[in-house]
């Protein structure tokens, strides 16, 4: 299977309503940044009674933007992929505002503070990304959105929708979070991929709530589903849902070989693994690399492929070694 191939997304105005199919628009909040693309994808699906997808960051064009296209309609629903601060947070205003409800799997679950290290000196940048310096912290992905919860926290599979045309159901695909859900659009076999799958870019994938093995097993799930396209909350739709997906998954697959390769070969924490697999990767983003390969090994490890040197926890600035 060949590497993933992405797309891009270049002729789309921000603050604009975009009908994209029959049944769904877009609105694109201006907050573009190495997470999240040209920004946050908001969808509308259907008319006059609407569904709302990811309604987005705390951004007040944002929020004016969603409000015009909204002029005249009424929101059933609000449907959350994940409490990351560039998808959940305008959900509360458009719940007062619309007396919408919200639906998601639930409410991102609070940090584990053994599996996360104080800030060591290797948590800040010696360069910033151009180049000039200034020691500012490496953020490994937008912040996540501790507050929101549900009105109503709905199951795998799940109709939340029906009636007037547009039929939605919820999808989890846990792995980027533990709370991650896609959504389905029945009439347009259509999945809202949220970042479980981005047309752009590889997701983030960190411990401690982020989990290797989850989300390998809900890609191989979301490939054999048989949807017709996949729309992202970042970067352009996908019409080749089965192929792409899947070499997602081989992607992954090759560079969990490779890390174990490496811990084979000697390297035993995640900060010397990246040093070898990423050279090609601009230092600035070492950091994300080390969350992702700290993914990799966490599950190697519960694989029983790899054991972390102590019988320690597996964190991130753990050593590791061949089992």
């Amino acid at each position: 299977m060949a590497a993933p191939e992405f797309h891009t997304l270049d002729e789309f105005e921000y603050g604009t309503v975009e009908q994209v199919t029959p049944l769904i628009r877009r609105v694109i909040a201006n907050n573009p940044s190495k997470f999240t693309y040209h920004g946050t994808g908001t969808y509308l699906v259907g008319h006059g009674d609407v569904v709302v997808i990811d309604p987005g960051p705390k951004l007040d064009s944002h929020r004016d933007a969603l409000a015009a296209a909204l002029t005249g309609e009424r929101v059933r629903a609000i449907l959350v992929t994940h409490c990351h601060a560039d998808h959940s947070p305008l959900a509360a205003w458009m719940r007062d505002e619309y007396d919408a409800p919200t639906f998601a799997f639930g409410p991102h679950p609070p940090p584990d503070p053994a599996m996360v290290p104080p800030p060591g000196p290797d948590e800040t940048d010696e360069t910033d990304e151009t180049g000039a310096g200034g020691g500012e912290p490496v953020r490994i992905e937008e912040a996540t959105d501790l507050d929101f919860v549900p009105d109503h926290a709905v199951a795998d599979g799940e109709v939340v929708v029906s009636g007037t045309g547009v039929t939605m159901r919820a999808i989890h695909t846990p792995g980027h979070t533990s709370n991650h859900m896609c959504w389905t659009l029945d009439e347009e076999s259509t999945l809202f991929s949220g970042d479980h799958v981005m047309g752009w870019s590889t997701t983030v994938v960190s411990p401690p709530d982020g989990d290797m093995a989850a989300y390998i097993e809900s890609l191989r799930k979301v490939a054999g589903r048989g949807d017709a396209v996949l729309w992202p909350t970042h970067g352009p739709c996908r019409d080749d849902a089965r192929t792409y997906v899947s070499a997602l998954v081989d992607h992954r697959l090759a560079r969990e070989a490779a890390v174990l390769d490496q811990v084979r070969a000697g390297m035993a924490t995640a900060r010397e693994i990246v040093e070898v697999l990423y050279t090609d990767v601009r230092p600035e983003l070492h950091k994300p690399a080390r969350h992702s390969v700290w993914g990799h090994l966490t599950k190697l490890v519960d694989d029983g492929s790899v054991a972390v040197d102590g019988d320690g926890l597996a964190v991130i600035d753990a050593r590791y070694r061949a089992v």
